[in-house]
């Protein structure tokens, strides 16, 4: 993205937002996470210009925080609603002290966390999730036989 313009004459330099140790260039928008945030968030207003948009001002209000120290997949915004993202580099992008910037891929909301108690602790949620699937399919397996 560039719209931030130098002191000399015709050049631009490359706008980024720093998040942990990623500078995030540019926010991408999985079909998967526009319909989350449709069932989740927010109804109205959700098309992947708008979802991306307001990400963006997330993270230049510095409003996007890791869910945990060591992850860097799960993140949380506002403290309230947790997401899903993953980080590849932009291929020939680079700020000026040539560190590479970096495209911010939403993968998916898994909601907020006032509305959804289990978000609180991410990991007990996904081995319920696991055992609860694990569950289902043990049963359809019964009533095939």
């Amino acid at each position: 993205m560039r719209d931030k313009v130098m002191q000399r004459w015709s050049t631009y330099e490359s706008f980024y937002v720093e998040l942990g140790d990623k500078r995030v260039a540019d926010i991408v928008i999985t079909n998967h996470a526009q319909s989350r945030y449709l069932d989740r968030i927010e109804q109205q207003n959700s098309g992947f210009d708008h979802i991306a948009a307001w990400m963006w001002e997330c993270l230049k209000q510095n409003r996007i925080a890791p869910y945990y120290r060591n992850e860097q997949d799960v993140y949380i915004i506002d403290e309230d609603l947790v997401l899903v993202a993953e980080f590849s580099e932009l291929p020939g992008e680079c700020d000026i002290l040539g560190n590479p910037l970096h495209k911010m891929i939403v993968v998916t909301f898994l909601g907020r966390m006032s509305e959804t108690i289990e978000l609180r602790d991410l990991k007990s949620y996904y081995s319920w999730l696991r055992h609860s699937r694990r569950m289902t399919l043990i049963k359809n397996s019964r009533k095939r036989k």
